[in-house]
């Protein structure tokens, strides 16, 4: 009788640990809290999507093309992160989370893309992409939760398409900045635009 109590009591113990981890793991996708990802090394840090590829429909368009794995049967991003951008595979990024994806500038996204993230199933396709398509690749991704904006290398931060190297936004008494998507408005004027 013993030895079966105390079988009931870990296998309780165990379906609870399992219970609590399902439960910690949902969310946003499953993916845990919030935090800024690590800065991108050296070799990529000053790396940035080349001049008028945020707004290159054609150039969206190859993204795309890799992404969903039609250009490159080798690589399909989709398979995992899924054609409209909800993950399909535990532990892929969901691009659709803006809050997240505000984080990464478009160095550490090129960085993610090409080296990888280590203790996860995300490998590494800089062998199998140049550093051209991966660009495209960034190009695409950020349109599921950060369609209409570009990294704004000067001010280190998202901004609407056309906007990047105006002056950075002032911040309110939350220390917000007025240009995060919080509390921007749609159709603010770019700095230093005459007002109709």
């Amino acid at each position: 009788m013993m030895k079966s109590t105390r079988w009931i009591q870990g296998t309780f113990f165990v379906g609870m640990a399992g219970l609590a981890l399902m439960v910690s793991g949902c969310g946003e996708g499953g993916e845990g809290p919030i935090v800024p990802p690590p800065p991108a090394p050296a070799e990529y840090a000053d790396k940035h999507m080349p001049a008028g590829w945020w707004t290159d429909e054609k150039i969206v368009e190859e993204g795309r093309l890799l992404f969903i794995g039609a250009t490159n049967p080798d690589v399909n991003c989709a398979s995992c992160h899924g054609k409209d951008g909800k993950p399909v595979k535990a532990g892929a990024r969901d691009f659709r989370v803006t809050e997240r994806m505000k984080l990464y500038s478009d160095s550490v996204w090129l960085w993610r893309i090409s080296e990888g993230v280590p203790n996860t199933k995300m490998k590494a396709w800089k062998t199998k992409l140049p550093e051209e398509d991966r660009w495209k690749l960034v190009a695409f991704e950020r349109n599921f939760g950060l369609k209409g904006q570009e990294w704004d290398k000067a001010n280190n931060m998202w901004v609407p398409v056309g906007t990047a190297g105006a002056a950075a936004p002032a911040a309110d008494a939350k220390g917000d900045k007025k240009g995060d998507k919080k509390g921007a408005k749609k159709d603010a004027a770019p700095a230093g635009a005459k007002k109709k």
